[in-house]
């Protein structure tokens, strides 16, 4: 696998920035809710780069990205994306989205049809009036950027994934969590919430029949983020797409089963004619 490379691109009133890893065909990969190119897996990430080039990209203004402070949507994050594309010099591409990474994905591939390969759908929803909605208290847990980084790292932990899973982890890494939490700003925090609330308000609803790209879609059982009746919801508005459901998955999923069966999984969709 080639080393791994850290760089960024200018976009209108700031930076986007992104890290390459692997070797083969490239893979854009978009983050959740929060999240840096820097939060996934490790075990995940190295599984899918053995068969593909990945470039992580961080959101505006999270991890190494700048922007200009005014508030921002999904479509304003789908043409970034597309934007970098661009830049990086592809002209096509597939894509890997996980939580509000998901919602980048589908505006992408809605709006740049030309340029999507194939779509990996993780833990994520179509948004607007057919979303299955996440509960108000997990919700208020979900945006809550009060405590100390190491309170706010078991809560989210205990969102992330069931209950024993999550405090197991929260033993191991509960530091390294607590760390990314305390560079995390509350202003950031509110500005992808009110994406995110956009979206289930408008969301890409009944044009997801128009898209003609592969799609593979996966989620968690127990996911209480992103409930994972969106996945059936995605599998019967995508025309062709695939669905796989994991057991005892929380909306971090990917870290419970990173290599087996997971990253195997979508190196073999990705390698399909």
């Amino acid at each position: 696998m080639a080393a791994e490379s850290l760089a960024s691109i200018p976009v209108d009133g700031g930076r986007i920035a992104y890290r390459c890893v692997g070797v083969g065909p490239p893979l854009l990969v978009l983050n959740g809710f929060a999240a840096t190119s820097a939060d996934w897996d490790p075990a995940f990430i190295h599984g899918v780069a053995s068969s593909n080039e990945l470039i992580l990209l961080d959101h505006s203004e999270i991890g190494n990205s700048t922007d200009d402070g005014k508030p921002f949507d999904i479509t304003q994050l789908a043409d970034d994306a597309a934007h970098a594309m661009e830049t990086l010099g592809f002209d096509r591409m597939s894509m890997l989205g996980w939580s509000i990474g998901g919602f980048v994905a589908q505006t992408l591939a809605l709006q740049h049809p030309g340029r999507v390969n194939k779509l990996v759908l993780l833990s994520t929803d179509p948004g607007g009036a057919d979303a299955d909605r996440i509960s108000a208290t997990v919700w208020s847990q979900l945006v809550d950027t009060s405590g100390t980084p190491r309170e706010q790292a078991r809560r989210l932990l205990y969102m992330l994934f069931p209950s024993d899973i999550a405090e197991s982890l929260y033993r191991q890494f509960g530091n390294i969590v607590a760390a990314a939490r305390a560079r995390l700003s509350a202003d950031l925090v509110n500005r992808q919430a009110a994406a995110m609330d956009a979206w289930h308000r408008n969301g890409v609803g009944n044009r997801l029949r128009e898209i003609s790209a592969p799609v593979l879609i996966a989620t968690g059982a127990q996911d209480v983020v992103i409930p994972p009746s969106n996945a059936l919801k995605l599998l019967n508005a995508i025309p062709g797409a695939w669905l796989a459901q994991f057991p005892r998955g929380g909306h971090a999923f990917m870290a419970q089963y990173p290599r087996r069966p997971l990253a195997d999984l979508i190196n073999g969709f990705l390698a399909l004619g």
